[in-house]
């Protein structure tokens, strides 16, 4: 009896140290919300958050000075970069572990040291240096190429949709078979995600998704021994926690989150010697503030307000990344077309 029952144990303990499928699901969803959640943060204009074409937003300092600074508007996928490859490193060193995994009570092992028993070391040590490269390259450097991967595609679908052809070259058609293929790639590469989620589900393998398998590691759970050497990082933690989402510090709290409002546009007053040379009145307040001439193919740029010709606003703003007239950091996707009754 107690030799037949032998063998549940020792499989038993194997089998607690792997995490659940809900779990791996968990810190994967938490990392993937991350990005829209700190893009959402800087939204915020005036107390309210402006809603825009795409899900995007000018930013608060940049509609406030956009001279000082419009580069957080266009290099905000460089900054959450650079941030997130400070983050993740600093816990892979610390706990083994990226952020989300962490938080979910995870650590990454080595697939190859998987079978030898785990040394008395501090978790730090757990990861080898080439995984701990491994790791940071693909949770930092994968997602930023697919963001930008797909702001490429999204901006070519926008052109294609205004039949706009403002390039025919090797490199241009080379860029679009690429942008054509992207698709399949990415649902080549969920399918496989989610057969090694099934795989790992009944048992067949240890490791719990392509990125993992690529890196050479996988997660289990952390141990009596991890939390004892975490217990002093979380506990600090914790506290500043505590102290910052405390009643009595809810006036300092508000006064470190709450941004002033930006101050209104200056070109609102309108030139009448503008339109001296002009074939039509004033109050017909149909000119395109670039052309100075009737607007044809009325669009209007939703970062600031102003209608335009949409063949000259598209060009500027896909030149010069702003508002001609505010100054506001814009994309071509902010750009939205009016049909009116008279058009």
């Amino acid at each position: 009896m107690a030799e037949a029952g032998a063998h549940l144990t020792s499989s038993g303990s194997s089998v607690s140290e792997q995490p659940s499928v809900f779990e791996v699901l968990a810190q994967e969803s938490l990392m993937e919300a991350v990005r829209p959640a700190l893009r959402h943060a800087v939204k915020v204009r005036g107390g309210q958050a402006v809603k825009v074409r795409g899900g995007q937003a000018v930013k608060v300092l940049a509609e406030s000075n956009p001279s000082r600074f419009s580069f957080l508007f266009r290099f905000y996928d460089e900054l959450f970069l650079f941030l997130d490859l400070m983050l993740q490193n600093h816990f892979l060193s610390v706990s083994s572990a990226s952020f989300s995994e962490n938080f979910y009570g995870l650590k990454r092992v080595c697939s190859a040291a998987a079978r030898s028993p785990a040394p008395r070391f501090p978790v730090s040590l757990f990861l080898s240096r080439k995984s701990h490269w491994r790791s940071l390259l693909l949770l930092c450097v994968a997602p930023y190429l697919r963001v930008k991967l797909e702001a490429v595609l999204a901006r070519q679908r926008d052109e294609e949709d205004f039949s706009i052809r403002l390039d025919q070259s090797r490199v241009q058609r080379m860029r679009r078979a690429v942008l054509v293929l992207f698709p399949f790639v990415g649902g080549a590469w969920r399918g496989a995600a989610f057969i090694q989620q099934l795989l790992y589900l009944f048992g067949a393998t240890k490791t719990q998704n392509p990125l993992l398998w690529l890196a050479g590691v996988r997660l289990a759970r952390l141990s009596g021994d991890d939390l004892k050497e975490l217990e002093l990082r979380t506990c600090c933690r914790g506290h500043f926690l505590d102290w910052f989402y405390s009643s009595e510090n809810q006036n300092a709290v508000k006064s470190l989150t709450s941004f002033p409002a930006p101050p209104p546009p200056l070109h609102l007053k309108r030139d009448p010697s503008a339109y001296q040379s002009a074939e039509i009145e004033p109050s017909a307040n149909r000119m395109c503030p670039l052309c100075r001439r009737v607007r044809s193919n009325s669009t209007v740029l939703s970062t600031s307000g102003f209608v335009f010709c949409y063949r000259c606003i598209f060009s500027f703003v896909k030149n010069q990344r702003r508002c001609p007239v505010s100054g506001f950091p814009s994309e071509p996707q902010h750009l939205i077309k009016i049909y009116s009754p008279e058009t």
